[in-house]
């Protein structure tokens, strides 16, 4: 009889340890399931501005660190993105640096109106390659004496470009400058140009002169010489990972995300 309830005990237990055991082996596969489910939500592809490149790539490398989630960034010029985006490119979220190609996507349906928010200020500069720095260029008058090229963004395609040509006009400088000015793609490309010597001078955003090796600001354009500089970014109406997009958008915002865009020369306006 105590050999038959020893046995008993002995089994009870055994079947009681399997079940914990079981049991715990479940719920490390649960917990890892949720760990990995949480990690490909935030998994997105953002489009973005050129001139964002430097402080993006900061806030990202932060970002995927401290989440664990890979976020896929494409920088190029915001008329090429919005296109792009119109032409069903697969993107979560997109960071602009004017209002009208947002607003234009905003026209044709092709993003969440209600996580459309404007987010970062700029300001824009006239730039002088090393080989010019002596040279004196140092307002907007001057450049009717270059005998070199200037530099800009294209209008259509790049906001930069397009800000370029206000400040041109409301100088009353087209006319004297108009056989002077070679067009880049891209803000990037516009800063090449200079620091190449291809052109004396170029006009870009303040951010992008700061990173600069070879090129010196000469000037800071009045703000009343174009229009209001400004960056919105809203969620792709196609996006795969909205909600991935909205954790990133939130991020951006936060004091850590903010300091950096200060940092590189951008002005913070998200309220």
């Amino acid at each position: 009889m105590k050999k038959i309830l020893s046995i008993l005990i002995v089994s009870i237990l055994a079947l009681s340890l399997f079940g914990c055991t079981n049991t715990n082996v479940e719920e490390k596969k649960e917990d890892a399931s949720n760990k990995n489910e949480s990690k490909e939500n935030l998994d997105i592809t953002v489009s973005a501005a050129a001139s964002l490149t430097e402080a993006l790539t900061e806030i990202q490398k932060k970002y995927e660190k401290e989440t664990g989630a890979k976020v896929s960034i494409t920088f190029d010029a915001s008329g090429t993105i919005q296109k792009q985006i119109e032409q069903g490119a697969p993107t979560d979220l997109f960071i602009s640096a004017s209002k009208k190609n947002m607003d234009k996507l905003q026209e044709e349906k092709l993003i969440d109106n209600d996580t459309r928010k404007d987010l970062l200020g700029n300001k824009l500069v006239l730039i002088v390659s090393e080989e010019n720095k002596d040279k004196k260029i140092e307002k907007v008058s001057d450049l009717k004496d270059i005998d070199s090229k200037l530099a800009i963004g294209e209008p259509e395609s790049v906001p930069a470009g397009k800000y370029a040509k206000e400040a041109i006009e409301y100088y009353k400088l087209r006319d004297v400058l108009k056989d002077k000015i070679v067009y880049g793609k891209s803000v990037k490309q516009v800063a090449k140009y200079v620091e190449s010597g291809e052109a004396a001078a170029g006009i870009v955003y303040n951010n992008d002169a700061k990173v600069l090796k070879k090129s010196y600001i000469r000037y800071t354009f009045d703000e009343k010489s174009h229009k209001p500089i400004v960056y919105p970014m809203a969620v792709v109406k196609n996006s795969k990972n909205k909600e991935g997009a909205k954790k990133f958008a939130k991020y951006i915002q936060t004091k850590e995300a903010q300091d950096i865009f200060i940092k590189y020369g951008f002005d913070y306006i998200a309220k």
